[in-house]
């Protein structure tokens, strides 16, 4: 009986170890089987999705900040930007853009050398102030000395486009009204580039122009050399509403 009762426990304990190490194995077999036929976690995962393509939006008018640039008409797909060296310059730089749906505004003539007023620039022009104006301001009507260069502006050719004497270096002055682009501040647009009639009173000035360059300063005009005249004159659209945008780089890019 002793035996028995030393048997029994023994026993009974091995086989429960048998029964727990074979219940084991089959869990252990089991998870193993299971985790071969299970689907791959990476492999289950979706590709990353490619990076969308950069976006493109149509170019701003170069130079041009947000507040003269709001100044623009919606309409408008030419535009002559006159940017002056300082507020106080009378040297200036002129290119022309168009502006396409989907690429924005493009170069297509200059850059250019210009002239502007002897006194620079101001935003509050008064006549004979010697400043030339800061805005943007329509392109709607030329005229000159010589014939038509062939512009789809309205061509007023005319002998009183004439000027004489010197300018405030001493240059001669002599055919720099042989090809005009009136710029429309203070002016009614749709007449000739001699009508004398000022909308905002004399006392705001008027006659600005673009005219030929007579290798110096102007009263208020931008002044372009002729071979730019000619070229400006034939590229200028009426269909596209062009415009002139001009100032000193401080006050344009603002």
């Amino acid at each position: 009986m002793t035996v028995r009762k030393t048997l029994i426990p023994v026993i009974g304990a091995a086989m429960c170890a048998a029964v727990l190490a074979t219940g084991c194995a089959r869990q252990h077999t089991d998870a193993v089987t299971q985790d071969a036929h299970a689907p791959s976690t990476s492999a289950a995962r979706p590709a990353s999705p490619r990076p969308a393509p950069p976006q493109h939006f149509p170019r701003p008018l170069p130079g041009v900040g947000p507040v003269m640039r709001d100044l623009v008409p919606a309409g408008t797909r030419q535009a002559l930007v006159v940017t002056g060296e300082t507020e106080d310059s009378s040297q200036a730089r002129v290119v022309l853009y168009e502006r396409e749906p989907a690429r924005g505004w493009r170069p297509v003539a200059g850059p250019w050398p210009a002239h502007n007023g002897l006194r620079g620039w101001t935003d509050d022009h008064e006549a004979g102030d010697l400043h030339t104006p800061v805005g943007v301001f329509g392109l709607s009507d030329a005229g000159g000395r010589l014939p038509d260069p062939g512009t789809l502006l309205p061509y007023d050719e005319d002998p009183r486009f004439s000027v004489e004497g010197t300018g405030y270096l001493g240059e001669p002055l002599e055919g720099s009204f042989d090809y005009v682009v009136a710029i429309d501040y203070n002016r009614v647009p749709g007449t000739t580039p001699l009508d004398r009639t000022r909308p905002l009173g004399e006392d705001k000035g008027g006659g600005v122009w673009i005219h030929v360059d007579h290798d110096g300063p102007t009263n208020a005009c931008v002044s372009l050399s002729t071979e730019h005249m000619r070229a400006l004159l034939t590229a200028l659209d009426p269909a596209k509403e062009p415009v002139v945008v001009m100032g000193p780089e401080t006050v344009l890019a603002r």
